[in-house]
């Protein structure tokens, strides 16, 4: 195999054209709107916990023990905290049981 695989190359410069051309289309789409359908922007509000689930969700579900916890620890300071504070709650467990559970 070749540093430069041309068929790799090329898969990465089509994904790349999908991608922008799917982001200049979906910003081009609703600037051409008046206003935006209550359905749309409910579906668009919907967007970031649907992203979210999809990188949470199989982290729980396949992550040890160790992951559980962490999550659910960071899930409870989340709902008081803010979300860097989440974020390091979550991370300091995860390392702390793995140092320390093995």
């Amino acid at each position: 195999m070749t540093l430069f695989d041309p068929y790799m190359i090329a898969l990465i410069l089509a994904a790349a054209i999908v991608t922008f051309l799917t982001r200049v289309g979906g910003y081009v789409l609703i600037t051409q709107m008046g206003r935006i359908p209550p359905r749309m922007e409910a579906a668009l509000n919907a967007v970031p916990a649907a992203v979210l689930t999809t990188l949470v969700a199989p982290a729980f579900i396949n992550g040890g023990i160790d992951t559980k916890v962490a999550m659910a620890l960071a899930l409870a300071v989340g709902l008081r905290f803010s979300s860097t504070t989440m974020l390091i709650v979550g991370w300091v467990v995860a390392m702390a049981w793995r140092h320390f559970a093995g």
